[in-house]
């Protein structure tokens, strides 16, 4: 039976803030045939991931083979990698505390029972990345903002692509008055090394010493830095 391409996405706007989960389906050239995305309130961009790929395996036929495409680190290593240990240890993780978003996780657990799903991890928010991701990560943003369902089902059209901010204003290099202000260690291209620890725009943490670049909503991964600004 040949295998559905598929993408799924969440977003949260202040993590947590306004949320909402979205999923894309491919047609037989690749293209988006179908795809929904709905709103959650207000929630972390674990849960929204989460929820996204719950959302996507409850659209689908459990019987057909199924690439589902994620950007989230954190979502695919719950279902790739944690998820058998949590089970083993009565939904506990290694330190005996109990895990974080379970109802999420027991319930993905229940639909991925006797399915053939093969999950691919694809960067997020890159200019020539994955177009499925895109789609995903564009309803779902969409949606995180307006808190309104949309989809294919209801004749919606996909939400484009915002409009990029110039490149100039993206990132600035490290002499200008924007780089001194952090008191981040310079270095070239518009990057810095990160004196502390934090939060990118897309979700994920970037580590003390890691090398980041100003994005229009603070300072981030370098291939964040170029997203458009939500």
């Amino acid at each position: 039976m040949e295998r559905i391409i598929a993408a799924c996405d969440g977003a949260s706007k202040g993590n947590p803030g306004p949320a909402a989960w979205a999923w894309v389906i491919a047609d037989e050239n690749g293209e988006v045939e179908r795809w929904e995305a709905g709103p959650l309130g207000r929630a972390t961009n674990n849960v929204a991931e989460l929820t996204a790929l719950r959302e996507l395996l409850e659209a689908l036929d459990p019987a057909v083979p199924v690439e589902v495409r994620m950007d989230s680190q954190y979502a695919m290593k719950a279902v790739t990698t944690w998820l058998p240990g949590w089970r083993r240890k009565g939904w506990k993780t290694a330190a005996g505390t109990p895990v974080a978003n379970q109802p999420l996780v027991m319930r993905i657990d229940e639909l991925l029972a006797g399915r053939d799903v093969e999950f691919v991890h694809t960067p997020a928010h890159r200019v020539d990345g994955d177009a499925l991701n895109d789609a995903a990560d564009r309803a779902a943003s969409h949606t995180a903002r307006t808190q309104r369902p949309i989809g294919s089902s209801t004749g919606d059209d996909l939400p484009q692509p915002g409009p990029r901010p110039a490149a100039a204003r993206r990132t600035r290099g490290p002499g200008s008055p924007a780089a001194r202000r952090t008191g981040a260690p310079r270095s070239s291209g518009g990057t810095v090394k990160a004196r502390f620890p934090g939060r990118c725009r897309c979700g994920r943490p970037y580590a003390k010493g890691e090398t980041i670049a100003k994005n229009p909503e603070g300072w981030g991964h370098p291939a964040c830095a170029t997203d458009r600004a939500e």
